[in-house]
């Protein structure tokens, strides 16, 4: 009811933009190129949690770009997941071409089905508290702009939090990955999909500390059978080190993950030749709407 009804005033009464504030204009020119006007760009946090895979994002976090993400996600600006399932697009598109470079230098790995964008779940007390789920709209708008160029992708809501975290706010780097680390799973009848797409990219509407994109990748990769995921020259490695990791910090927090299947770490810790001996890799990569100014120094030299 607060969408139909959000939708409703936003057709009625004049808007404000959301980024400035520009009377009359539900977003004015200049917040929109914040958005989508640049070239989307590789980012890094720092600290990079292990286990993070190449993230793409498509502007830095700040000024109409914050405000723009939080009218949507917080204030039921509904309207606005449109320009960001664009902004997302071009994230998702540049994820996408690193990918296919890495299959030429990878050869027999080549991409087999679809491609799966699979949206970071949210809370479902913060689902009901909205009334939206902010970042599966933006990736199913983000799915509509790719397709209308040609690219055959889907929206696979996979993931659901399968124990209770608490509130991210406050927390440093490692505590957030402590936080998450295990917390969310595959769901059922999700597997086969994953398996089957020929390239998967995890997607959230914001990156800062990197651990939402670290613990859903995790998840996804288990079922994947072997997860890949850039090193700092570009490379690949698996994440199995990433796990091992995050099952420690976890530990310290008091918190007991279960990875995947939910039976302990052991039922997942898969020999690492035989993981190598798949004929398939499934490359996971990430793409967002925006991430932390700091992360985009990755790409300054």
């Amino acid at each position: 009811m607060r969408g139909w009804w959000q939708d409703l005033t936003d057709l009625v009464l004049p808007a404000d933009c959301a980024g400035c504030g520009t009377p009359r204009v539900a977003l004015c020119a200049g917040c929109r190129a914040a958005l989508c006007g640049a070239a989307p760009r590789r980012v890094r946090p720092v600290p990079e949690p292990r286990g993070l895979p190449v993230v793409h994002a498509a502007a830095p976090y700040g000024d109409a770009v914050r405000a723009v993400l939080l009218a949507h996600k917080e204030r039921g600006a509904l309207p606005l997941a449109g320009v960001l399932g664009e902004a997302l697009a071009g994230a998702v598109r540049a994820a996408l071409r690193e990918g296919r470079e890495g299959q030429e230098r990878a050869p027999g790995q080549g991409p087999a089905g679809p491609v799966l964008l699979v949206p970071v779940p949210s809370a479902r007390r913060a689902v009901r508290s909205r009334g939206h789920d902010p970042v599966r709209r933006i990736a199913l708008a983000a799915a509509g702009e790719l397709r209308r160029a040609g690219v055959p992708v889907s929206v696979l809501c996979a993931l659901r939090q399968g124990r209770a975290v608490a509130d991210q706010a406050g927390l440093n780097s490692r505590q957030r990955q402590a936080n998450l680390a295990g917390a969310l799973e595959v769901v059922a009848g999700a597997g086969r999909l994953l398996r089957g797409a020929g390239r998967v990219v995890v997607v959230d509407d914001l990156m800062t500390t990197g651990a939402s994109l670290t613990e859903a990748s995790r998840a996804v990769g288990g079922v994947c059978g072997v997860h890949r995921v850039g090193d700092r020259q570009g490379g690949g490695t698996d994440d199995w080190d990433g796990q091992e990791a995050q099952m420690a910090a976890a530990r310290q927090m008091g918190n007991q993950p279960s990875w995947g299947s939910g039976r302990g770490g052991a039922e997942v810790a898969v020999n690492r030749r035989a993981a190598s001996a798949l004929a398939r890799v499934n490359i996971i990569h990430a793409a967002v709407v925006a991430a932390t100014p700091a992360s985009f120094e990755i790409n300054r030299n």
